[in-house]
C-alpha cells in the first residue's frame, strides 16, 4: 500500500491511499496457433483493422505504430500512450502506459493448446486509490474478461 502525503498550510494531510490491485481474466481459447496469435498481437498496427469499432466519442486522436498506441481518452483530458515494454516470443507481451493518473502494467500470456489452439489470459496490475477501488473492482474485472473474449474472435490466420 502506498501513501501520498500532501502538505497544506496547517499540517500534512494524507490524501490518497493507493492499493496495488491485480486483475486476471478467465483463460480463453483462440482457434489459432500460438505463433500466429503472438505475431498478430505483437504488432499493434494490426489494430488499424478494428479501428472503426472504437467509439469515436470516447477516444480521439488515435495514433497507432508497431509498438505503441497514443490517444486522447474522454474524461482524462490528456493523451495517453500504451506501449509494448517487454516480449517473450510466443509466450508474453507486457504493456506499460504513460499519461494515466496511476501506475499500471498489463500483460498478455499465451500458451499453446491442442489442435492448433492457443490459451490466452490477460493480467492488469494497477495502483488504484482505495476510495475508488471498491467502485471500480467489478468494472475492471468485467473489462478484462471482455477484452480476453474479444481477442478470441480476431481472424489471426488471415491477418498474417
Amino acid at each position: 500500500m502506498r501513501y501520498y502525503v500532501f502538505f497544506c498550510t496547517f499540517a500534512p494531510v494524507k490524501c490518497l491511499i493507493m492499493s496495488e490491485s491485480k486483475y486476471v481474466s478467465q483463460v480463453k481459447t483462440i482457434p489459432a496457433r500460438v505463433e500466429d496469435v503472438y505475431r498478430v498481437l505483437g504488432n499493434l498496427q494490426n489494430l488499424e483493422r478494428v479501428k472503426d469499432l472504437i467509439p469515436q466519442d470516447k477516444i480521439q486522436e488515435l495514433e497507432i505504430s508497431g509498438d505503441a498506441i497514443t490517444m486522447k481518452v474522454d474524461g482524462l483530458g490528456q493523451r495517453i500512450t500504451i506501449a509494448i515494454v517487454d516480449r517473450v516470443e510466443n509466450d508474453t507481451l507486457k504493456f506499460g502506459a504513460e499519461g494515466l493518473p496511476m501506475d499500471n502494467n498489463f500483460w498478455v500470456q499465451l500458451k499453446p493448446g491442442e489442435n492448433n489452439t492457443t490459451y490466452i489470459r490477460l493480467t492488469l496490475k494497477a495502483d488504484i486509490p482505495m476510495m475508488f477501488k471498491m467502485m471500480l473492482d467489478k468494472k475492471i474485472q468485467k473489462g478484462i474478461d471482455d477484452a480476453a473474449t474479444m481477442l478470441t474472435q480476431f481472424p489471426y490466420s488471415q491477418w498474417l
